[in-house]
């Protein structure tokens, strides 16, 4: 039967402010309850972008739960998509946003709680990851281009690093920032100064910037190169990121409950659950009966929910204590697994 998710947001939603609960558990006391939680294995791990900001990557909403920039104004699907001289000059606005941005993102390194999970991911405590992150710091914190760690992290909202047309081309993001460069020599050194002088404009998730009193009628965005070859002119090119008011295909919404159906329990970790294509799998594996534990700093959609126990920390330090501790007997002896779980560096988000 067909899943329904749909990331939207009618008006800016605020995660409404709960009855405070007990007093947060102290760092001992959550790696006791994390190591027992983890140690039976086949844990199913949903990340959100709180798990990034400590590689300086803002998150949408604050501890309190409400959105940390007030003049957010998200990019809509079907403005990004339309096929008009309106849509255009969306794309205009979006794709040299994003041209600034992105080195942003690229320049990123996972934090140590990617580290742990990275950690956990090889030592098979950790089955699979969802993540609602585009940055592509939990594949960075792997540090092994082996196919199958890689195939067991969904990227549930996509990914900033591949762009794609409407016939589903795809391009590497990379290759694309190339085009928009070469397109755009006014704006590449735009992107140059402020990389050389420090002034950086504030930098979003999704990793577009803030740019106040810019024009953007200018700036030329790149048709689809494999259509060109074809003989055909596209225009409409977006990154593999599922905007608001975007359906989720249908292959990842099942593979996201497969990976809830699969697992014995779930940890979810720095995510308010605000969007319901990511609160829906936590319910999902309520209804399934799986222990579900909760990891974040504020309030989240599903505080109060029966059997969701969660705990008001920090990630970075109990998480990789507690990999620490259950991959002790094999970071003895592998290198490469003690790189991996000491690989986190914390970034503050006023270096990136």
């Amino acid at each position: 039967m067909s899943r329904l998710m749909r990331i939207s947001i009618p008006t800016i939603r605020v995660v409404p402010q709960i009855t405070p609960g007990p007093p947060p558990p102290t760092v001992a006391e959550a790696v006791e309850r994390v190591v027992a939680f983890l140690a039976p294995g086949n844990v199913a791990v949903l990340t959100g972008a709180g798990v990034s900001t400590d590689s300086g990557i803002r998150a949408y909403r604050g501890v309190e739960g409400r959105y940390l920039n007030p003049n957010f104004k998200p990019m809509f699907y079907n403005d990004l998509i339309e096929d008009s001289p309106r849509g255009h000059s969306f794309r205009q606005r979006y794709w040299a946003r994003s041209f600034i941005g992105y080195p942003r993102i690229l320049a990123t390194r996972p934090n140590p709680t990617h580290a742990a999970l990275a950690t956990l991911m090889r030592t098979s405590h950790v089955s699979q990851l969802i993540t609602q992150n585009v940055d592509g710091l939990h594949h960075d914190a792997l540090r092994t281009k082996d196919p199958e760690l890689h195939s067991r992290i969904l990227e549930l909202h996509g990914t900033l690093h591949k762009v794609h047309c409407r016939a589903h081309h795809t391009v590497l993001r990379d290759e694309y920032q190339m085009q928009l460069a070469l397109l755009n020599p006014y704006w590449a050194e735009l992107e140059e100064s402020f990389r050389r002088t420090g002034n950086k404009p504030r930098t979003n998730p999704d990793g577009d910037v803030e740019l106040e009193g810019v024009s953007f009628d200018d700036f030329e965005v790149p048709a689809c190169p494999e259509c060109q070859r074809e003989g055909k002119v596209e225009m409409v090119m977006k990154p593999e990121v599922v905007f608001f008011g975007e359906t989720i295909s249908q292959q990842v919404k099942d593979r996201s409950y497969e990976v809830i159906e699969q697992a014995d329990r779930l940890l979810i970790i720095g995510t308010t659950l605000a969007t319901y294509s990511a609160f829906r799998l936590a319910k999902h594996a309520l209804e399934l009966s799986r222990p579900v534990l909760l990891l974040n700093l504020g309030p989240t959609r599903a505080d109060g929910l029966p059997q969701l126990e969660k705990m008001v920390v920090s990630s970075g330090p109990v998480l990789q204590e507690a990999a620490r501790q259950l991959a002790s007997s094999r970071l003895s002896e592998d290198a490469n697994l003690r790189e991996v779980l000491e690989g986190g560096i914390v970034t503050s988000i006023e270096d990136v």
